[in-house]
């Protein structure tokens, strides 16, 4: 593969919308092109509301470069650039899949220079540098790293603004006791004839067969377009980012938005520059108009969370998906995977899972604490748990889920990722939530018809894999709990024989 591309056509992926990508380091008078491959949503059963804000955001790119843009219909990424008929320059891909393709491309001449992508702040050969000899990955060590790297949030001496690099422990507050933030709302888009259309073709594609989505359709609430992303980010930093912090790890059976920034679609999109998101962001600390505690908190998801789980994907490799460390193997059930929350009784999964099939959304600690941990407690298979975060959620895309799910909310890497299993009994659950007052279900109890099954399952889970989790001391206090359960044989037999939940 040459490395020059000189004047070659500039080939964007779906997640590669925003100017960064096509209006910087010489790239503002390349063609660009934009293939719609039949293939890319035909496979797997995407959630409606993924596939149509890819295909609107392909669309609005189109329409807002004009003459300069292209886009081709094709069976496969492959078809598509030879109907093209031209060599092109492409970024890094986000996918290993994608990165073997456009190096079999480059082999047969029809990709003629890989850029590197500008949809991270740190590439890929410094990471290597800062992993090199480590054998656990901390994301605090490379949130640091990353501050001291890109002066963000700094004293003049280099110490971290007001003494502290963390302030998760200020930004863990229960619910404030009422059924909503007393928040301004967020952006949410008004749809045009874009919308249209892309519905009206999704409708068709699913009518003949040609894709199989799960969820709801519409209406759309992310950002597809520069514009769009533009004010999504300017309603956040200049109305919500000051009370992001202190409520960010609770839940709210009322209110799915929270304070939460609803950034992490436009940025996958590839439609914000995100070290230009932490320098805003950051501007509104040193003026005044927002905390350290919330600025950090944020700053923390994009410079710290979003990159490490970007460079982890790359740096552990394809067969990292094979991890199993818990010996996890049970089957998605079926109302797992349609989406199915009306048949769920325990309040805080049915409305988890009922923001999946609305929303294709469901903020970070619901997907942890409550989706994960239920993974987590029945033993689901990990690497297909990956791949339905990856399908059913409006922004997961290949690279965000492996270390999300596989490491930090599965542990089946056995540590590589997280110090020990997010599992949790419904104690957190009632502290963290007001989902547990009208629940069928009651957190104290683990036994009986009205036994809280993340109560009961977190015990059970703990017995399953007493074993394996021995040699970690974080579990050492948990673990000797067993001990003490006189219970503990009918809890397990019950939780064994559970079929609703």
């Amino acid at each position: 593969m040459r490395r020059e591309g000189g004047s070659d056509p500039l080939w964007l992926f779906g997640d590669q919308l925003g100017p960064h990508f096509h209006a910087t380091d010489g790239n503002q008078d390349r063609e660009v092109l934009l293939i719609r491959s039949a293939a890319a949503f035909a496979r797997r059963p995407f959630h409606r509301q993924k596939i149509h804000l890819v295909e609107a955001g392909i669309r609005r790119l189109a329409a807002d470069l004009g003459d300069r843009a292209r886009i081709v219909d094709a069976p496969t990424y492959a078809d598509g650039l030879r109907r093209f008929g031209r060599p092109v320059v492409v970024h890094e891909p986000g996918s290993h899949a994608a990165d073997a393709l456009v190096r079999r491309l480059g082999e047969q001449g029809l990709v003629t220079e890989v850029l590197p992508t500008p949809g991270f702040v740190r590439s890929k050969e410094d990471f290597a540098t800062w992993a090199r000899d480590r054998q656990r990955f901390v994301m605090e060590d490379f949130y640091r790293d990353q501050r001291r790297r890109f002066g963000v949030l700094l004293e003049p001496d280099g110490d971290p603004a007001s003494g502290k690099w963390n302030f998760d422990h200020d930004n863990r507050r229960p619910p404030p006791g009422r059924s909503t933030l007393p928040v301004p709302a967020p952006w949410f888009p008004s749809e045009d004839d874009v919308d249209d259309q892309v519905r009206a073709d999704l409708d068709k594609a699913e009518r003949d067969g040609d894709i199989h989505p799960v969820g709801v359709d519409g209406p759309r609430r992310f950002a597809v377009g520069q514009a769009e992303a533009e004010e999504a980010l300017d309603r956040f930093l200049d109305h919500r980012l000051a009370t992001f912090g202190p409520h960010q790890d609770a839940m709210l059976s009322a209110d799915w938005a929270m304070s939460h920034a609803l950034l992490s679609v436009p940025l996958n999109l590839g439609l914000l520059d995100p070290l230009d998101v932490v320098r805003r962001a950051e501007e509104r600390y040193l003026s005044g108009a927002a905390p350290l505690a919330s600025v950090e908190g944020f700053v923390r998801q994009i410079l710290g969370w979003r990159e490490w789980i970007w460079h982890l994907y790359w740096h552990l490799g394809p067969d990292y998906l094979k991890k199993n460390e818990l010996h996890a193997h049970r089957k998605l059930p079926r109302w797992w995977r349609e989406l199915d929350a009306d048949s769920v009784e325990a309040a805080c999964l049915r409305t988890a899972l009922a923001g999946v099939r609305d929303r294709g959304y469901a903020h970070h600690i619901e997907r942890l604490m409550v989706l994960g941990n239920h993974a987590l407690q029945r033993g689901y298979d990990p690497a297909e748990l990956t791949g339905w975060f990856a399908t059913a959620f409006v922004d997961g895309f290949p690279w965000v889920m492996p270390a999300n799910v596989v490491g930090m909310s599965q542990y089946a890497d056995g540590g590589i990722v997280g110090t020990k299993p997010y599992a949790a009994g419904g104690a957190y659950l009632n502290r963290m939530s007001d989902h547990c007052g009208g629940c069928t279900y009651d957190p104290k109890k683990r036994v009986g018809a009205d036994a809280c099954p993340f109560t009961a399952g977190y015990w059970a889970f703990l017995d399953r894999n007493a074993d394996r989790l021995r040699g970690n001391p974080r579990m050492r206090q948990p673990l000797n709990g067993l001990g003490r359960l006189a219970d503990l044989p009918d809890v397990v037999a019950r939780e064994n024989r559970r079929d609703r939940f």
